[in-house]
């Protein structure tokens, strides 16, 4: 009975000590901070690799091409190709350039009192468009023509025109240079009308220009002349026989008593 009373006496003891440790939340301080130090413990030393966050990596970075392989050939194809493209592109854009600035010189020479050209007109149109840059050369004779300096200025751009005048010379006093067709009057209309917008170049229609056809219509009308001239000697000399065959005549009939 005794020991029985006794081990009473220490459980209800127990049983007080535990509740005043114990927490509003039914945890005790002891164990709260046992469980923040064991998921302390776990979250530094015992995370696994898999759930770990991993830095990107470049693409490039991954596997070193050989230089040999049949990848590293075929981003050799591909840089080439776009360099390619990128070159065309570019001088596509220049030559583009160019012919809008030459389709603008022509349409700045037009006269709005004409409805029509001539293949004649055409021709003094483009003599004047061979001698667009007289201007510019005599600028660089004179800077290159000052006493003490050393040197030519401008030589590469002065080359360049000179360059490009020659060969537009060869063009026209060849086959033609290539210019609007301002001799239609269909065309010289609708080339009036163009606002410079590159885009719209298909829509203007080209003629080649050449300097021969001065040549032969001064050849045409030197003949035309030539046998104008001999037509009159011609008609001269027939006017000549007919008064001899007449003063003859007369002197031939009989005086009559």
């Amino acid at each position: 009975m005794t020991r029985f009373v006794l081990n009473q006496v220490i459980r209800n003891s127990r049983k007080k000590s535990q509740q005043a440790n114990f927490l509003p939340g039914r945890i005790s301080v002891k164990d709260h901070f046992r469980f923040l130090f064991t998921c302390q413990h776990k979250l530094h030393a015992r995370t696994p690799e898999s759930e770990m966050p991993k830095a990107q990596k470049s693409k490039a970075a991954d596997k070193v091409v050989h230089p040999f392989s049949r990848k590293a050939a075929y981003l050799n194809r591909e840089d080439v190709r776009l360099k390619r493209k990128e070159r065309m592109k570019s001088e596509k854009a220049t030559r583009l350039s160019n012919i809008g600035e030459k389709l603008l010189w022509f349409q700045s020479q037009l006269d709005p009192n004409k409805t029509s050209y001539t293949k004649r007109d055409a021709c003094e149109v483009v003599e004047r468009y061979l001698h667009r840059f007289d201007s510019e050369l005599e600028q660089i004779e004179l800077v290159n023509g000052i006493k003490g300096r050393q040197g030519r200025l401008h030589g590469a751009r002065e080359a360049a025109i000179k360059q490009s005048v020659e060969r537009e010379r060869a063009q026209f006093e060849g086959a033609g240079l290539e210019i609007p067709d301002i001799i239609n009057t269909k065309h010289l209309k609708s080339f009036r009308d163009w606002t410079g917008d590159l885009k719209k170049l298909p829509n203007i229609k080209m003629r080649n220009v050449s300097s021969k056809v001065l040549d032969t219509k001064a050849e045409t009308e030197e003949k035309e002349e030539v046998e104008h001239d001999n037509d009159d000697e011609d008609d001269d000399r027939r006017d000549e026989d007919d008064e001899e065959e007449a003063l003859d005549d007369n002197m031939e009939m009989p005086e009559s008593h």
